[in-house]
This record gives structure tokens, C-alpha cells and sequence, in this order.
């Protein structure tokens, strides 16, 4: 079945707040458990060790919802060492209020690691130069624009993004669409509907690939947790580190 995109309630100007907050804390809890986190933190497990030490290195989160993201990859890299510094946009104002109060809720050193700013993913080149940081991530977002936004989306994360993408999305599969059903039992309504649309909206490897070759993403691979029903298309670019 091809993608079929729906409008999700919470990325409505007028969702009310205490709804929009059901559905961060939903994508916190699968980000949390089924690997949305994990994804990012193993590419960047793979590529830490080029990082160079006398700088911090730098990520854009695009559409970062809650943060949650953001701070459990600033979380790691401070256990390991590493300034990972991370810029998080999103462009719901009201996302972004709920973004800034859980990370309010985390310790200082993580804290000052994560900035976020009110930004539109197709507009990124508005308020950022070509290579303004070294990686660009974007997590169960992608589905949620039709496909020419995709391309605009992912080629803006490339240009922006000197080392290396990672696309961390959903998969759309018959298994995907019976374990949602399953996931969000008894949820709030906002929840099973943007859950299950979601899912309808994702992206089966072939389509993935085929997006990433389009934009120029040919350093990168697909990688799917099957279990989870998500993928990671992600690479680093050739000497990613061999130049300033």
C-alpha cells in the first residue's frame, strides 16, 4: 500500500496543551523503549571515536518534540566524555513550551548542552550557513510531510550538516500496522489517532533508499529494528574528520 498521509492532531496550531502533552510523553515512552533514542546513540557510539578533542561537536535535532531525544544522546556523550553540544528546533510554539519544561527537569550539565529554538524545518538555510554543525538528526518526523517536503527536508539537513545524517523514522509494514493497534490500547484519542496515522505514513526501505539517493545521500545505509518497526537510514560522509 503506498503512504497515505493524514493530518496528526498534535501538530494542529490550536491542539490543547494537556493533549499535546499526552502525545510528547507517548513519543518519549517509545523513544525510550523501542530504540528512537538508541538509534542516534549508536551512530554516534560508531563515529565518536574520529571526534576531535580540543572543540565540542555539534548536532541539529530537527522537529526535536520533547527533547527527549537531545538529551539522552548529551546524557551519553557526557558519560563517555564528550562535549556534544545540540541545537533542537521545532516549529509548534506550544511544543516547544512543553520541550523547554522537561528539559528544565534535567540536570545542569545536560542542560547547558541543548539549545532550542523556534524554527521551521524547510527554513533552516534562513537562520543557518552550509556546515553550521557537524551532524543533523531528525526522529519520527520525516512521515509527517508529504513527500517533496521530505526531499526539501532531508537535502537541508545535508547541506546543513558537515560529518554526517541520521534519519530516524518509522517503518510502515502490516506487522507495524497491527503492533500500533496493540501500543496504544486504551491511550488517549489524540494518541491512537497520531500513532496510527503515523504509521500509515512511514516509509518502507525501498522508499527510504530511493529518497536518500535522490538527495545525495549515497554515504548513507538502512538499517531496521524489526521489533521496534523503525529505521535508521545514517552515515558519515568519507574523512568526515580529516578536514576542519
Amino acid at each position: 500500500m503506498p503512504r497515505v498521509r493524514t493530518p496528526e492532531l498534535m501538530d494542529a496550531p490550536g491542539v490543547r496543551r494537556d493533549e499535546l502533552d499526552s502525545a510528547l510523553r507517548f513519543i518519549r515512552f517509545v523513544n525510550r523503549r523501542l530504540g528512537g533514542s538508541r538509534a542516534l546513540i549508536a551512530c554516534l557510539s560508531r563515529w565518536c571515536t574520529r571526534w576531535p578533542t580540543d572543540r565540542p561537536v555539534t548536532l541539529l535535532d530537527v522537529a526535536t518534540g520533547s527533547a527527549d531525544i537531545p538529551i539522552a544522546a548529551r546524557a551519553w556523550a557526557l558519560s563517555r566524555g564528550y562535549d556534544l553540544r545540540i541545537t533542537a528546533i521545532d516549529a509548534h510554539e506550544t511544543t516547544l513550551e512543553l520541550a523547554r519544561e522537561h528539559l528544565s527537569r534535567q540536570p545542569a550539565p545536560i542542560r547547558e548542552g541543548v539549545t532550542l529554538e523556534l524554527r521551521d524545518a524547510l527554513r533552516l538555510t534562513d537562520h543557518y550557513a552550509p556546515g553550521s554543525f557537524d551532524y543533523a538528526h531528525a526522529g519520527m518526523f520525516l512521515h509527517h510531510l508529504d513527500d517533496l517536503e521530505v526531499l526539501t527536508a532531508l537535502r537541508i539537513m545535508d547541506r546543513l550538516a558537515s560529518r554526517g545524517v541520521v534519519w530516524n523514522d518509522l517503518a510502515r509494514s502490516p506487522f507495524a500496522r497491527v503492533g500500533v493497534r496493540a501500543l496504544t490500547l486504551g491511550a488517549p484519542p489524540i494518541v491512537r489517532h497520531d500513532a496510527r496515522v503515523s504509521v500509515e505514513a512511514g516509509f518502507t526501505r525501498a522508499e527510504a533508499l530511493d529518497i536518500a539517493r535522490r538527495v545525495g545521500l549515497a554515504y548513507c545505509t538502512h538499517r531496521l529494528m524489526f521489533f521496534a518497526q523503525r529505521f535508521v537510514v545514517s552515515g558519515e560522509r568519507q574523512g568526515a574528520w580529516s578536514l576542519p
